[in-house]
């Protein structure tokens, strides 16, 4: 597959908050806000309009019916690492967005297949026919 034209995500365009994770995290887990919570809109975005239009049609569950794609990223025990983890995310979920998948080439069964296959079935149906009940003469 190749790219159309895979766009940087612009970080002036993105809203991050910090949140508390979820899970196992000791004395720390209710005092430590270490989870980001990334916004991104789509439609108000640098991007370009192709790109825009391959994103929004991306059947996604992080983006809402608004066109805002929200990534909640918690891997990390640090922000800053859970803040790079959701750009680059994000950025990843844009280059799938902008690759387009090659062209299918019609190809044919070859004719040897068909015949083996239809012979198979005509073996199928006799096989079957010969279950049935005698005809009374």
């Amino acid at each position: 597959m190749q790219p159309i034209r895979s766009r940087q995500v612009s970080v002036q365009e993105i809203e991050c908050s910090a949140i508390r994770a979820q899970g196992a995290g000791g004395q720390n887990v209710n005092k430590v806000s270490s989870a980001i919570h990334l916004r991104y809109d789509v439609k108000s975005s640098s991007l370009p309009d192709d790109v825009k239009t391959l994103v929004l049609a991306l059947r996604d569950r992080r983006m809402n019916a608004d066109g805002v794609i929200v990534i909640k990223a918690q891997r990390f025990r640090t922000q800053e690492k859970n803040r790079e983890d959701a750009i680059a995310r994000l950025q990843a979920l844009v280059d799938k967005a902008c690759e387009v998948a090659p062209p299918r080439l019609a190809t044919r069964i070859p004719r040897a297949q068909k015949q083996q296959r239809l012979e198979s079935k005509r073996k199928v149906a006799t096989i079957k026919s010969l279950r049935g009940k005698p005809v009374a003469d």
